[in-house]
């Protein structure tokens, strides 16, 4: 059984993706998968079928995913996160959607995944880099190395989760669909403040023109038939533009997009003479780093980044100023 991908034949499928796709695309809406993961599970199971002469996956079975695998690793020298991404897709498209169980995969040759520790910056260079940006990508920046979150959970925060009162944000279905409360700083209070008010009148002005919906995950939407016009479901940092949302079709405010976030970080960095690569997950780093440094317990720490285990949030000791345990260099001595 042959495969089309879906720009192959236009007059066959009249430029219809493929009904695997389609399958795959719909058992993951199903189970809630965030739409970045939808993404690159269906890119990762078409790289696999192209590599296949285009055979149906289900004539085939895991002598072909082992070879596709370590051939990644092997000619292609993926990174280890690389290669489980493409073997979750493949697991997820036999178990889920075709409803095969592959025998376990001992032949597969697994990419090595390096021991390193994060790039942290400075309280010097954080304050550096901070200096260099302004507006919305200022405000978020300052918020990811503030409150510790990781890029889509400041991206897709709701005016309903930020508590000015207590100085507290609240993170909901955050990695491994877990809740939990960070802190919001008190210098970024009135800023967020102003944000949330741009939010407000930007879905005033949705509102009036017949949109203003937002988007609610696990059926909400149905539960609540209200509550996606609630202003408290907004996000905190709207687009500036509606767009029609991939998996509904709904025109609709999307959250603001993380390319120009990383565009203006980029350019920050540039300006002010760091070395480092950075990244938005630096100021996240950076965030438990200095934490610890000034005399945080780890236990603290764990619960603001939402770690599962402490063992990796210990990752944090090996780049202090004066290591793990404050010892000093004999050199220093």
């Amino acid at each position: 059984m042959s495969y089309r991908p879906e720009n192959a034949d236009m007059h066959a499928g009249a430029g219809k993706p493929p009904r695997l796709l389609d399958e795959v695309r719909r058992v993951l809406r199903v189970k809630h998968y965030s739409l970045r993961t939808e993404q690159v599970y269906v890119g990762w199971i078409r790289r696999f079928i192209l590599a296949n002469g285009k055979r149906h996956p289900r004539d085939m079975g895991a002598v072909e995913v082992e070879q596709f695998l370590s051939q990644l690793a092997v000619q292609g020298r993926v990174a280890a996160n690389t290669q489980n991404q493409a073997l979750s897709a493949l697991l997820f498209l036999y178990r889920e959607v075709l409803q095969v169980q592959l025998p376990w995969l001992d032949g597969v040759t697994r990419a090595r995944r390096p021991a390193r520790v994060p790039t942290v910056l400075s309280r010097d260079e954080v304050a550096r880099l901070l200096a260099r940006m302004d507006g919305r990508p200022w405000l978020l920046a300052s918020l990811l190395y503030g409150s510790g979150l990781r890029l889509m959970e400041a991206l897709r925060l709701r005016v309903k989760d930020v508590d000015f009162d207590r100085g507290e944000i609240t993170v909901r279905d955050g990695k491994g669909g877990k809740d939990r409360h960070t802190m919001l700083p008190r210098s970024l209070a009135e800023p967020l403040r102003r944000e949330v008010e741009r939010a407000r009148q930007l879905h005033q002005a949705d509102l009036q023109e017949g949109f203003g919906v937002a988007w609610l995950p696990f059926a909400l939407a149905r539960k609540y038939p209200s509550a996606p016009r609630e202003f408290g479901w907004q996000y905190v940092f709207p687009a500036s533009r509606r767009s029609r949302d991939p998996r509904d079709g709904c025109e609709r405010r999307h959250h603001f997009d993380d390319a120009l976030l990383a565009r203006a970080l980029k350019r920050a960095c540039r300006e002010s003479g760091l070395a480092k690569p950075v990244s938005a997950h630096t100021l996240r780093h950076s965030f438990a780093t200095h934490l610890l440094e000034s005399g945080s317990d780890i236990r603290t720490v764990q619960e603001l980044l939402g770690h599962k285990d402490v063992k990796t949030t210990q990752i944090y000791t090996h780049v202090l100023n004066r290591g793990g345990h404050g010892v000093l260099s004999p050199l220093d001595r």
